[in-house]
C-alpha cells in the first residue's frame, strides 16, 4: 500500500484529512511496509508517528526515524526536528496512530468476533475461560492479555495488557490469516485512555468489576470508571454489553446499554449462580440463565473465580454457543497462572496459593477465598510496587492484617522507590495496637506466630521464612507478582519467580521433613 492510498483509509476512519499534506508529494506513491511509534522499531519503508509521552514528545525522534529509513512522520506537533521527509501534523497523533494502523493492516477486527474485556480484577482469567470455550465449540480462538499472547498454538510474551495500535492491530491479522474466529482481549483503562484500541470493532465487551487502582494515572474513581466506559460507548449497534451487576458501577453500564446481559452472585440477573460448592479441588455450581441451566465444574479456586466463570458464561450465552461447548470449556481451564494458582496441595502437608492480586480488593477476595477453604491458618506474604499509586498501600496492609493471621511485609517492584518506605507505607494501614518487627527480619529471630507481622525487604528470604516456619495445614498466600518472572528494581529487571522459589521452598522443607 502507498502512502497516499494508506492515509486516505485513515482519513475515512478518524477525519484528521492527514493525506492533504502530502497526496500531491513524491512521498505519496512510496510503499509503505509498516508502521510504528517506535523510533527504534523503524526500518525502511516504515511510517513513523511520534507520540507525545508523559516526559518527552515522540516526534522530536523524527531524525533517528530518518536515519533508520522512515518515510514520513505522523506528529500532533509542527515540525520542530531538521529531517528531510513529509511531515503530516494532525490533531490527534494517538488516534493517527490507531487509524493508520487499522488501516495498514485492512480492518482485522472486521473478520473476526473480537471479545474485549475490561475491569479491575478478573480480566486475565476471564479471557483464558472464552478461550477455552470458544475452542470446544470448534472455533479456533486467540487470546491477548496480561501473561501472553496466543496466536495460533504460539503463546508470546506480553510486554503490556493492552499493547500499542500496532501491535494490536498486528497480532489481529495474524489471528484473521492463521483461521482464528475470535479473539478475547484483555482491554485496560490505559489502553482504552491512550486509544490503543480506537477502530477496533467488538463483538462482545465484558464489564468484571471496579476497585481502586490506577489512580496514579486516572486521579480518582470516576475517571478510572469513564476510562473503562469508553470500551463500551463505541461498541457498535449490534454488540452485546455483558456485565456484573454486583458491582454497582455494572448497574450504570447496563443501563445504558440497549442489549444488556447480567452475570450476578448476590441478586437477580440474566445468568446466575447457584448451590456453590467450593474446596481446594475447585467449584462445583449450578448456574440459570434465560437458555436453560447448567451444571459446571472447575479446578479455579474462590468466590473471585466464580464470577470469572459467570463473566464467561454470560458471554457465551449471549451469542448463542452451545451449553456442552461452555460446559466442557470451563472444566477444561485447569489453571492460569499466577492466578489463585496452587503450587501444593497433597504432596506437602500446606497448601501455598501465588496471586497476582496488587489492591486492597484482589488481596480481599484472595484472602477472603483462602479462609473459606480452610480452618487453619492463613499466612500472608505481599509487597506493594513502587512508583505507582501510594494510597492503596496501607489499604492493602489493612486488609492483610485483617484477613491473615501471620503477615511478611516484602518487597514487590521497588522500582525507583526504596522498598522500606514502600513497606513503612503499607504498615501503616495495620493496626496500630498490633505488634510488629521495627526492622528487617533477616535472620528469623522474631517468634513467627507471636509477631503478628513482620517485615522482610528481601522477597526470597520472606518467601522461604514463611513456608518453612509454616505448620502442616495452614495456607500461605504470596500476593502482588503472580505470573511475573521478574523484579524491578531501580532501571533493572532481575530474574524472579514467586512460583519457583516457592517450589524450591517447598522442596527444602520436604527433605528437612525426610531427615528428622
Amino acid at each position: 500500500m502507498t502512502l497516499g492510498d494508506l492515509l486516505c483509509r485513515a482519513d475515512e476512519l478518524d477525519s484528521s484529512r492527514m493525506s492533504e499534506s502530502v497526496i500531491q508529494s513524491p512521498g505519496a506513491s512510496q510503499i509503505v511496509h509498516a508502521v510504528t511509534h517506535d523510533s527504534r522499531n523503524v526500518q525502511p519503508g516504515t511510517l513513523f508517528v511520534g507520540l507525545q509521552g508523559e516526559h518527552a514528545d515522540g516526534a522530536t525522534y523524527a531524525k533517528d526515524a530518518e536515519r533508520r529509513g522512515a518515510i514520513a512522520v505522523v506528529s500532533g506537533s509542527p515540525q520542530k526536528t531538521e529531517v528531510s521527509l513529509p511531515w503530516i501534523t494532525v490533531s490527534d497523533a494517538r488516534e493517527a496512530l490507531a487509524a493508520l494502523s487499522a488501516s495498514f493492516y485492512d480492518l482485522p477486527s472486521h473478520e473476526l468476533m473480537v471479545l474485549g474485556i475490561t475491569g479491575t480484577n478478573g480480566k486475565t482469567t476471564t479471557t483464558h475461560l472464552l478461550s477455552e470455550i470458544f475452542k470446544q465449540a470448534g472455533m479456533p480462538c486467540g487470546r491477548l492479555g496480561t501473561v501472553s499472547h496466543q496466536i495460533g498454538n504460539e503463546t508470546r510474551e506480553a510486554a503490556l495488557t493492552t499493547p500499542e495500535a500496532p501491535e494490536i492491530q498486528g497480532l489481529l491479522r495474524e489471528l484473521v490469516d492463521g483461521g482464528s474466529m475470535v479473539c478475547a482481549m484483555e482491554v485496560s483503562s490505559h489502553g482504552l485512555v491512550l486509544r490503543r484500541v480506537d477502530f477496533t470493532r467488538f463483538t462482545a465487551a465484558v464489564f468484571t468489576n471496579l476497585s481502586r487502582d490506577h489512580l496514579d494515572f486516572h486521579g480518582d474513581m470516576d475517571s478510572y470508571f469513564l476510562a473503562k466506559r469508553r470500551l463500551f460507548d463505541g461498541l457498535p449497534s449490534d454488540a452485546r454489553t455483558i456485565v456484573n451487576l454486583d458491582d454497582p458501577r455494572g448497574s450504570l453500564l447496563a443501563s445504558a446499554a440497549s442489549r444488556p446481559v447480567t452475570y450476578a452472585i448476590d441478586q437477580p440477573a440474566d445468568v446466575v449462580s447457584d448451590a456453590i460448592d467450593s474446596s481446594f479441588n475447585g467449584l462445583v455450581f449450578n448456574v440459570r440463565t434465560s437458555r436453560g441451566s447448567l451444571h459446571l465444574r472447575s479446578s479455579l479456586l474462590g468466590r473471585i473465580n466464580v464470577y470469572n466463570i459467570l463473566a464467561a458464561v454470560a458471554t457465551a450465552v449471549a451469542l448463542d454457543l452451545p451449553f456442552d461447548a461452555i460446559e466442557q470449556g470451563v472444566e477444561s481451564l485447569k489453571s492460569v497462572p499466577g492466578r489463585m494458582q496452587v503450587v501444593s496441595h497433597g504432596d506437602d502437608d500446606l497448601t501455598v496459593i501465588v496471586d497476582f492480586a496488587h489492591t486492597d480488593d484482589a488481596l480481599k477476595q484472595a484472602l477472603e477465598g483462602t479462609r473459606a477453604l480452610t480452618s487453619d491458618r492463613v499466612i500472608v506474604v505481599f509487597g506493594c510496587g513502587g512508583d505507582r499509586d501510594r494510597s492503596k498501600r496501607p489499604l492493602m496492609g489493612a486488609v492483610a492484617a485483617r484477613l491473615g493471621d501471620v503477615v511478611i511485609v516484602t518487597s514487590d517492584n521497588p522500582r525507583s522507590e526504596d522498598p522500606l518506605a514502600i513497606m513503612e507505607d503499607i504498615t501503616l494501614g495495620m493496626d496500630s495496637a498490633t505488634q510488629r518487627s521495627n526492622a528487617e527480619d533477616k535472620e528469623g529471630t522474631a517468634d513467627f506466630f507471636q509477631t503478628p507481622y513482620l517485615t522482610i525487604s528481601d522477597r526470597k528470604l520472606a518467601i522461604e521464612r514463611a513456608i518453612r516456619e509454616a505448620h502442616a495445614g495452614d495456607v500461605v498466600v504470596i500476593a502482588g507478582k503472580g505470573h511475573e518472572t521478574y523484579q524491578e528494581i531501580g532501571s533493572e529487571r532481575r530474574s524472579f519467580d514467586d512460583l519457583e522459589i516457592a517450589q524450591d521452598a517447598l522442596r527444602r522443607r520436604r527433605t528437612n521433613a525426610l531427615v528428622s
